[in-house]
């Protein structure tokens, strides 16, 4: 089933970080927004959690800073999404119940953000990708980019 959502997820993924235009990555909504860069690279990079969490036991932000992929343009960014979700669909092709019933830990040293099952973490990483693609749908209206359907039609991609 895990695997099912993340191709599904992944098609509509792959429609909206496509609309994504070169010369608006540096752009933000608002001061405290992530650029149209750090939120399509974050929404990019996200697939590739599935491997992160079927392979460690926690992710600590304080032993390990997050560190984004330099992605300069479309062309990269597409690339990174595809790497990304194919190494993430390949570990979860791998992987069984009972690793993914091993608990996972997400925390920046003592403070504990989330502590789940893998299974259940993978899950909320799929969430993580629809809240963040939800973001940047906001992002390309504000920018006047037509939005590609995700569940059905949209008002710009009315056919689906």
């Amino acid at each position: 089933m895990l695997l099912d959502e993340m191709d599904r997820e992944a098609q509509t993924t792959r429609k909206m970080l496509d609309r994504v235009p070169d010369d608006k990555y540096d752009w933000q909504p608002h001061p405290k927004s992530m650029t149209v860069r750090q939120l399509a690279t974050h929404i990019a990079e996200l697939p590739g959690w599935v491997s992160l969490v079927l392979n460690t036991p926690e992710l600590d932000f304080a032993a390990s800073p997050y560190t984004p992929m330099p992605i300069r343009n479309h062309r990269e960014l597409l690339d990174y999404f595809e790497r990304s979700l194919a190494e993430g669909r390949e570990q979860l092709a791998e992987a069984n119940e009972a690793r993914l019933s091993e608990n996972w830990i997400l925390r920046e040293g003592d403070q504990v953000y989330s502590s789940s099952s893998k299974s259940d973490f993978i899950r909320t990483t799929y969430s993580q990708i629809v809240h963040h693609r939800a973001q940047l749908g906001v992002y390309l209206r504000l920018l006047d980019i037509p939005i590609p359907g995700s569940y059905g039609p949209s008002a710009d991609d009315p056919s689906f």
